[in-house]
């Protein structure tokens, strides 16, 4: 029996976690894994190694992934699927586990139920934003970089008497800017979910400057919009902002409107890519892991067209059907509790 694995959309911390799980599991049970190099371009390109014990050892603290990744995506490339599928049975694979946020699990959503692909899927994700699951692996460790981060700004804005805009990732929800703001003391948390007036913003930072406290910390998630009755932004900058391919530069523009409206120096820092990289927390490792041995009991068992998930402190199977084709939105008591700290 052979099985194979790819790694498929953005980067993020855990991805090695969950390849070296299941290699470790298949080999316990005499199976070969295929390690399908760059996502799904590397099951089109017939670009693939066998993944032995040399090849995973060492890889549990890494970052990235050691198949390498890609966004190309079968759906938009359907010329691709036949050969694709052909690919697979020439290597007589039992099974395909695919490794990916909503974008590529809704692409092995597809495969499985109307090309009959026989596949597993693994949610990974720095956004947290996969329905079906409570949490993704990569989440916790941009979280805590995050958190990090933020403690590190709270010394120079506090000494220079700043406002401090942190924008932080967060393609169309803020898990990562509602967890990494409340734990690091941000003043202000504005996310897609709650469309913001300026107006509330500054009106805060006012507060707390005639309260005594001469700094503040603003976090930013990449998509978060202006509310329309207040949106200060020009057509050009929404266009720039939100590009669907590529988000940001919302905080540059938000420090430029505080600093206007408030008179309080703003400065802005853009974490970006630093977010997805470095080694994940231990968490993250463990819970790649036990979505890896949950991937390859499920291969065993035929639970194809479905995704390991975490429930509570249980690693079950969910339909990649019911799992794809919306976002899961930030949960609304998070935002709550953050509130209860704006200003």
């Amino acid at each position: 029996m052979r099985i194979g694995i790819l790694t498929a959309g953005g980067d993020c911390p855990g991805l090695n976690a969950a390849i070296r799980a299941v290699v470790r599991s298949a080999f316990s049970d005499g199976v070969d894994v295929l390690g399908i190099r760059n996502g799904y371009l590397g099951l089109f390109e017939n670009d693939v190694e066998p993944l032995t014990r040399t090849s995973i050892s060492g890889i549990l603290p890494r970052g990235g992934t050691i198949l390498g990744t890609s966004r190309f995506n079968p759906a938009k490339n359907e010329q691709s699927i036949p050969r694709m599928i052909e690919n697979c049975q020439a290597h007589q694979l039992a099974g395909l586990i695919v490794v990916g946020g909503e974008g590529s699990l809704s692409a092995a959503r597809d495969l499985c139920r109307d090309h009959q692909m026989q596949i597993v899927g693994v949610p990974k994700t720095i956004d947290n934003d996969v329905c079906g699951t409570d949490y993704t692996f990569g989440f916790d460790t941009a979280v805590s970089i995050v958190t990090d981060a933020i403690d590190r700004l709270h010394s120079t804005a506090e000494s220079h008497h700043r406002v401090m805009v942190v924008e932080v990732m967060g393609r169309h929800t803020g898990w990562i800017a509602a967890h990494g703001g409340i734990a690091g003391g941000a003043d202000v948390i504005l996310v897609p979910e709650h469309p913001f007036r300026i107006s509330r913003v500054c009106d805060l930072l006012l507060q707390r400057k005639q309260q005594g406290r001469a700094f503040s910390i603003v976090v930013v998630a990449e998509d978060a919009h202006t509310h329309a009755d207040e949106d200060f932004l020009t057509q050009e900058q929404g266009v720039s902002f939100y590009h669907h391919d590529r988000l940001g530069g919302i905080g540059e523009a938000l420090a430029a409107e505080i600093e206007r409206c408030t008179g309080i120096q703003a400065r802005v820092t853009k974490l970006g890519y630093v977010q997805r990289g470095g080694s994940p927390t231990a968490f993250d490792r463990i819970l790649a892991t036990r979505f890896g041995i949950k991937a390859y009991e499920m291969v065993r068992a035929g639970e194809w067209g479905h995704m390991t998930a975490l429930r509570g402190t249980r690693i079950v199977s969910v339909p990649l059907e019911d799992a794809v084709g919306d976002l899961k939105r930030l949960d609304e008591e998070i935002y709550r509790v953050a509130e209860v700290f704006f200003g």
